[in-house]
């Protein structure tokens, strides 16, 4: 399934894409659920509820403003930091320098608070005055599905409800400044998210292609097979101790290509368009202005 959050007629609803790509069949939820987005229905499914009915004909997809799946997700997205090792090499003397040199220790996890997130075709707003050195970072992002604390590597996949697309926007000199990362990661809008969830019955987020273009020029491009920590991986070292819900959101790190990493570096301007594209997910394109 390909779940939607969108704007029609005035009000959000939820839901499923259909498969010509082109249409979306909204599901009968409740009206005070739909303002959650997909979270109102992952924890339903989870819960194992029902599939809700169809509310109506499908609507053409040109007719409908996409929202982020998760509009106002359930709290802080887990991130995932220095996860494909060019990206780690290509950062290796700015951002990474006071990290742990041994890359496969440990990954690094840092949050972006749930404000931030926007939809699939909004604007990003320059923070103008407090950044100069706004950065893209192209990323599958995994949904939980199925709850759990201490998950094992082996069992991880079996709590993946299913994949989005995220652009974990950076202001570079606002993360170096404050030493830890939630500050320069936080900033109104600078988490696009979409263009909506796939279920993990229709994608293996572990054998999937990452691209990032910024007005047209192809930046990252990876498979997720080059992660250092893989999916099970990241499940397992997020849950432990700390128990994972329903909905909550893991944002699996970003390939090289960034635009710190360019000689000299490249940062994003008023006017740059950033689209992010995931095999079998889809595309995201946003806009940044000041």
């Amino acid at each position: 399934m390909r779940i939607a959050t969108f704007m029609h007629a005035g009000r959000v609803q939820v839901g499923l894409i259909g498969g010509d790509g082109r249409h979306v069949a909204p599901l009968d939820l409740k009206p005070e659920d739909t303002p959650r987005g997909a979270l109102s229905l992952i924890e339903r499914l989870s819960a194992g509820g029902p599939m809700p009915a169809s509310a109506g004909e499908p609507v053409e997809l040109d007719r409908v403003r996409l929202l982020a799946p998760l509009p106002v997700p359930r709290r802080n997205l887990w991130c995932v930091g220095r996860n494909y090792r060019a990206h780690a090499q290509e950062l290796q003397s700015s951002v990474f320098k006071g990290n742990d040199g041994a890359t496969e220790t440990w990954p690094i996890v840092f949050t972006k608070v749930p404000e931030c997130v926007v939809g699939p075709y909004d604007d990003v707003r320059l923070p103008t005055g407090i950044t100069e050195q706004v950065d893209y970072e192209a990323e599958l992002a995994v949904v939980i599905g199925r709850g759990g604390k201490n998950i094992s590597r082996a069992e991880a996949m079996g709590h993946v409800f299913g994949y989005t697309v995220v652009n974990d926007v950076t202001a570079r000199d606002v993360q170096m400044r404050h030493q830890q990362w939630d500050m320069g990661k936080s900033f109104d809008t600078f988490c696009p998210m979409g263009p909506w969830i796939v279920t993990a019955d229709e994608l293996d987020g572990r054998r999937t292609r990452v691209r990032c273009w910024v007005n047209g020029e192809l930046r990252q491009d990876a498979s997720t097979e080059q992660m250092i920590f893989d999916l099970p991986t990241l499940i397992e070292t997020v849950s432990r101790g700390i128990t994972l819900y329903p909905g909550d959101v893991i944002a699996t790190g970003t390939p090289a290509g960034v635009g710190l990493g360019m000689n000299p570096p490249r940062f994003l301007r008023p006017g740059d368009v950033v689209r992010i594209e995931v095999d079998g997910v889809g595309v995201i394109e946003n806009r940044f202005v000041g």
